[in-house]
């Protein structure tokens, strides 16, 4: 079966250049654009996008009121740039939708068995599952296609009256000057130069305003990173630490497949001061998930972490699950990994970060999804009410205290100092310490600083 790039969260630094460089928006003002008018408008159609617009026409429709809501999302197609093969924590699906099973969310794979390794060049050591805390193991957790559980929550949106827009990038925030007020982004344009100039094929797209605006575009979004910098979000929060995740999905001969499997591994290919980690899981139809993720703080300038992936791949631990398979599509995303310490102020002028953008995924479960679509509901929850009395363009500060209550906040403390554990001491004497300070956590509810 011929090979299916799949891509991942990240721009290029080709596509960056090109971003940073798009003419900006008082260029374009002598130029007809149509403007659309929602009550929010979401940038991004991925787990907190559409997890926030299905609870925004989900309370609406309780109470019978109309919202409207727009979702803009870049790829051709929802889902279009998740990559797939997750294990899924269905606890915030389980609020959205409690009829989930009944309504067909294609999570059909839970997870039966679960795995953590140390390998060793040739070798490798399983630990006791049972000295793993409780946050590691994954009962109750599905494997499954995250793009398809994505394209689901959207096909769940529109049955609800939200208007989705694939093919839709949103390029630019559309600004009221005197504020610095988030009204809406410009979305749809066309027609720019390698220089970021724009060419007799220029479109200057839409501008979709919103009472709120809700930013999901995902890890280091352009949107985001400018509307941070404007109203010092991270002032108060550690700088963003970032990894990169390298997927593959692959079919495998039936007698190769376990459903049900989630595997973990640490240590071999990388040295003990370069972090990271691999995953594996089988699921669905004869289908194998692998996947490897480094810490770009490595300090070898000549390390590849696409070639330490395939070395990974050759070790016997892994191997023997992908004998006789067949790759049939692969990836890569940058994955936001400062974790509680990171996360920067969620609520600006006119608007909110969610998911990726602000950066939830728990470093050592790698696991966000869930988070994301928990911190979308939340902040849906703040519009609504909002919108239920008349405001508009203003922060929503009630979302900010709805997450650090929730247990998105909860969880994140209880890991926080594990990736600065790995960073400062090693894989070895870093993973012990993260374990133990999660087992403690875990027992007595309190988190180390």
């Amino acid at each position: 079966m011929a090979e299916e790039a799949i891509e991942g969260g990240a721009t290029s630094p080709a596509q960056e250049a090109i971003l940073d460089n798009l003419p900006p928006l008082e260029a374009l003002q002598g130029v007809e654009r149509e403007v659309m008018e929602y009550d929010v408008v979401i940038v991004g159609g991925g787990p907190a996008g559409l997890s926030a617009a299905i609870r925004l026409k989900q309370r609406a429709e309780a109470e019978g009121r109309e919202v409207s809501v727009a979702v803009l999302e870049k790829s051709a197609e929802v889902g279009g740039h998740i990559l797939s093969g997750a294990v899924i924590d269905p606890k915030a699906l389980n609020e959205l939708f409690p009829d989930w099973k009944e309504r067909g969310a294609p999570l059909e794979t839970p997870v039966t068995r679960d795995r953590f390794m140390l390998l060793g060049p040739q070798g490798q050591v399983s630990l006791p599952m049972g000295l793993m805390p409780p946050i590691m193991h994954n009962d109750g957790c599905y494997i499954a296609s995250l793009g398809n559980v994505t394209r689901w929550l959207g096909e769940q949106a529109e049955a609800l009256g939200v208007e989705v827009y694939p093919g839709m990038a949103a390029s630019h925030v559309v600004w009221e000057e005197e504020t610095g007020r988030v009204k809406g982004v410009v979305a749809g344009v066309f027609g720019i130069d390698k220089h970021g100039q724009p060419t007799s094929d220029f479109q200057p797209g839409i501008e979709l305003h919103g009472k709120y605006v809700f930013i999901a575009e995902g890890v280091r979004g352009s949107l985001a990173k400018t509307i941070m910098a404007r109203h010092n979000l991270c002032d108060t929060a550690e700088p963003q630490k970032f990894g990169i995740g390298l997927k593959e999905l692959w079919q495998v001969p039936a007698d190769k497949h376990q459903p049900g499997l989630a595997q973990h591994s640490t240590g071999w290919p990388l040295d003990e001061f370069t972090g990271g980690g691999s995953f594996l899981y089988h699921f669905g139809d004869r289908y194998v998930a692998v996947g490897y993720v480094v810490h770009l703080n490595y300090k070898d300038p000549f390390l590849s972490p696409f070639d330490e992936f395939q070395r990974f791949k050759h070790h016997p631990a892994i191997a023997e699950h992908l004998e006789g398979g067949t790759r049939i599509s692969y990836g890569a995303r940058a994955i936001a990994e400062g974790g509680y310490q990171s996360v920067p102020k969620l609520s600006f002028p006119g608007g909110v970060l969610i998911g990726c953008s602000a950066g939830f995924v728990n470093v050592p479960r790698i696991k966000g999804s869930h988070n994301a679509m928990k911190t979308g509901m939340l902040a849906a929850d703040a519009a609504y009410e909002a919108l239920k009395v008349g405001r508009e363009g203003d922060a929503l500060t009630e979302y900010q205290t709805a997450y650090e209550k929730s247990w998105v906040a909860t969880e994140l403390k209880l890991v926080r100092n594990a990736k600065p554990y790995l960073t400062k001491f090693g894989t070895t004497i870093g993973g012990a310490l993260g374990v133990v300070e999660m087992w403690l956590g875990s027992i007595t509810g309190l988190t180390v600083p």
